[in-house]
């Protein structure tokens, strides 16, 4: 892949605020971006959207050239609530359906594209590319995937964590065969795979992806402005009056490490502690836990809202078992809030610096250090002081990696 050429997105979702079409309009590489919903500020369709899609919207690709079904993707998220289209079906049923929509454009501008002096790469994310890949190489475009996960291998993880807990989530289910083939077959088109940490890359490469396709690209975040002139207290001692404010923000799961937060919280139960958890539930929480004095369990929010819960606790719990990268990660440093962060994610937290890296995801770890953070609350001071976003995660960073690309 050259620097002289010219991308087309597919993408489903806000995934990372589109930062990959927002790297490549800045650079002026972007000839499409191709998407199932976009919401500008006065489109009339905002009245009937549905919350989710709300803040599918970024004026950074004000002046891009962009494709959206977005009344189409009300009317069949609306069908198949009717029908009660759910879980893996769903999710396998919508990847098509947006990869048809897609080809459905590129077709139409297929010709031209061709005729230019440039090369194209055409680019996806994971499980929702196999079709276009296909496409793409008929045209003798290039392609690059971004891995959204780290595969397969993740869902070994989850799967150990619900024999060993299957109580809490006994309507889980892994993945079907054919998206697992499917998903292959993607990673044998892709000229080049990205993703966002040395943890997925580790992944992909112990489920037998081709090594030299990978390249690690970490996520993009640009903070609020409001931020800036936040400043970060912490009172000099914690009490149940003032208890020490813990944040789990992101999707209440199995992989999220929800049960050692749990555990966690039964051990520290007697001391000055407070668990804000913010997402929406997908396990079966226990009663004892339902009630507990506590935690505050908040549901889910837009991430338009979420600004509130960081400025309001002491400390981020980011304890996954897997992820991709962990974007609230970089939110939680954007608001100088220390985290207590797994291995098994992207880089972010330096040890004793701006957190904590816990050796294992475990009830007992978490606790652990939680106790040295109420023990000592200037600590915290110390590390919310230390703790910065660096510019590894900016999107001109971004921008000058995907130039670098193969």
């Amino acid at each position: 892949m050259n620097r002289y050429s010219h991308w087309i997105c597919c993408q489903i979702g806000a995934r990372e605020n589109y930062a990959i079409p927002r790297a490549l309009h800045k650079n002026r590489k972007l000839e499409y971006l191709i998407t199932d919903a976009w919401l500008s500020p006065h489109n009339p369709v905002k009245a009937i959207a549905p919350k989710s899609l709300q803040e599918r919207y970024t004026y950074d690709l004000d002046s891009a050239n962009k494709y959206a079904f977005t009344t189409d993707l009300i009317r069949f998220e609306l069908q198949n609530k009717l029908s009660k289209t759910l879980g893996w079906q769903l999710i396998i049923k919508r990847n098509f359906w947006f990869q048809q929509k897609s080809l459905e454009k590129l077709k139409k501008v297929a010709n031209s594209l061709n005729q230019a002096n440039y090369p194209i790469v055409l680019f996806s994310y994971s499980y929702a590319a196999l079709e276009l890949f296909k496409f793409a190489k008929q045209q003798g475009w290039l392609t690059v995937l971004g891995q959204i996960d780290p595969g397969v291998e993740e869902e070994k993880i989850v799967l150990q964590e619900y024999q060993e807990h299957p109580n809490y989530a006994p309507n889980w289910r892994p993945a079907p065969l054919d998206y697992w083939q499917n998903w292959r077959e993607e990673c044998d088109l892709a000229d080049a795979i990205l993703v966002n940490s040395s943890w997925s890359k580790q992944l992909l490469q112990n489920s037998g992806v081709n090594n030299q396709k990978i390249h690690i690209l970490p996520l993009v975040y640009s903070p609020s402005v409001l931020s800036n002139d936040f400043i970060r207290e912490y009172p000099n001692s914690f009490s149940e009056n003032r208890p020490i404010r813990v944040l789990f923000l992101g999707q209440v799961i199995l992989r999220k490490g929800i049960i050692a937060v749990l555990e966690a919280i039964k051990i520290l139960e007697h001391l000055p502690i407070e668990f804000w958890i913010v997402g929406s539930s997908q396990i079966e929480i226990p009663t004892y836990f339902q009630n507990h004095p506590k935690i505050i369990w908040l549901g889910q929010v837009n991430r338009s809202e979420t600004i509130t819960f960081y400025q309001k606790t002491d400390i981020f719990l980011f304890p996954t078992l897997s992820d991709g990268f962990g974007l609230t990660q970089l939110e939680a440093q954007a608001w100088q809030l220390p985290i207590i962060a797994s291995r098994n994610c992207g880089e972010v937290v330096t040890n004793g610096v701006n957190g904590w890296v816990l050796e294992e995801v475990s009830g007992i770890a978490i606790a652990d250090v939680l106790k040295r953070c109420i023990a000592q609350p200037e600590n915290l001071v110390k590390l919310a002081k230390q703790t910065k976003l660096s510019s590894k995660f900016s999107i001109d960073n971004l921008a000058t990696n995907l130039a670098n690309i193969l």
